[in-house]
């Protein structure tokens, strides 16, 4: 039995685990040779220097014979399927998901420092080895749908860009949260990038890392013992990480209802992945108020055919992270908005997402249950399900 039971589940955040020179590999030769090696210690101490040892134990048969016990205990690189692209549609049948969205893991912070930086043909190379990348990962079943990413530095090139990515066979085109260099996310230089992800019935992503630095570093200055983060070490999300998690999303998300991207292009759909989603009913309400107390003075609040919280419930989609309250969520946003994520083979999606998630499902009715795993995410991914 998968893990999955009998459920019909789509899973909307999954990532592969890159080695440190999975850019290198399908870069073009003049990015190749600028190209370092990703910084993967985000992760347990150490562990990414033993991916030799991890890659001979995934060929061992004694190890393989216990995938189908530890598909949800075994994390990182020892998760099945995690950075060997042939062991993933066996991964995917022991979890039991109808597809998963597949991130990167550890890409996004070269792809954001390269796309605010000074070279935009090394920017663009670098997020074109990315897209090769994980559409080649995928390649291996077509229940792995993955993520590509747009920079939008330059507004032609970004349109060029977003078509080469679709065109690669992209299922989602991932832009940072963090404000692009030079002009708002909701430039209208950058309607040809829309336009083409609705007419291509793909959705925009939002994903946890694209936000730049979320804190000053003064913050973790407080006199006391460094904290370590969960994974024992110090490059990775604590407490106080977590708090800022959501507010470039926000920002940006923001800032593209008020400047009338979701009104210009209806059908467009927004994912918001990885970010948690206990702060989306005050995001609208806020949204609503702003709405309220600027139109009088403010022509793009006139325009909007609709309240802005209007546009999260017709086209952004969002994961709660498996601790939050999912039902209580629901309850305050409506049932269109949130979607299951298993963040698999991550550490913090934890070792029983399916458990946490039901309890805290148990308040809400069958049809917000259903949209929650199902209908919110098909609605997310539109065209791009086609053949799934």
């Amino acid at each position: 039995m998968p893990y999955a039971g009998d459920l019909l589940i789509h899973d909307a955040d999954a990532h592969v685990m890159e080695t440190p020179d999975w850019l290198r590999d399908y870069a073009d030769p003049p990015v190749r040779d600028r190209l370092q090696p990703l910084y993967t210690s985000t992760v347990a101490p150490g562990e990414d220097r033993f991916l030799d040892k991890v890659r001979a134990r995934h060929q061992d048969p004694e190890y393989r014979s216990h995938d189908a016990d530890e598909i949800m205990l075994r994390k990182n690189w020892a998760a099945t399927g995690s950075f060997i692209k042939e062991d993933r549609p066996a991964a995917l049948d022991l979890l039991g998901f109808a597809s998963q969205l597949v991130f990167n893991t550890f890409a996004n912070k070269a792809l954001l420092a390269a796309e605010h930086g000074d070279d935009l043909e090394y920017a663009y190379g670098v997020a074109r080895a990315h897209n090769r990348a994980i559409v080649d990962f995928c390649s291996v079943d077509r229940r792995l749908l993955p993520v590509g990413y747009v920079p939008l530095a330059d507004f032609d090139t970004s349109a060029a860009f977003a078509e080469e990515a679709i065109d690669m066979g992209c299922k989602a085109l991932m832009i940072a949260s963090a404000c692009p260099k030079g002009h708002s996310p909701s430039h209208v230089g950058l309607d040809r990038v829309w336009s083409q992800a609705q007419d291509a019935g793909l959705p925009i992503v939002f994903h946890v890392g694209g936000g730049g630095q979320l804190l000053d570093p003064s913050y973790f200055v407080n006199g006391l013992p460094p904290v370590p983060d969960f994974h024992g070490g110090d490059g990775n999300f604590r407490s106080v990480d977590y708090m800022a998690i959501p507010y470039p999303v926000m920002q940006t998300l923001s800032t593209m209802i008020i400047d009338g991207i979701l009104d210009r292009f209806p059908r467009l759909k927004i994912g918001v992945i990885e970010q948690g989603a206990s702060w989306m009913p005050g995001l609208m309400r806020s949204l609503d108020s702003a709405g309220d107390a600027f139109r009088k003075n403010e022509e793009r609040l006139q325009k909007l055919e609709l309240k802005p919280s209007e546009y999260i419930l017709r086209q952004v989609r969002v994961t709660p992270y498996p601790h939050e309250d999912a039902g209580w969520v629901i309850e305050q946003t409506g049932e269109e908005v949130c979607m299951f994520s298993s963040d698999y083979p991550h550490v913090e999606g934890g070792r029983n997402p399916l458990g946490r998630f039901g309890r805290s499902l148990e308040k809400v009715g069958e049809r917000a249950r259903r949209r929650f795993y199902v209908d919110n995410f098909v609605d997310l991914m539109g065209d791009a399900l086609a053949g799934v």
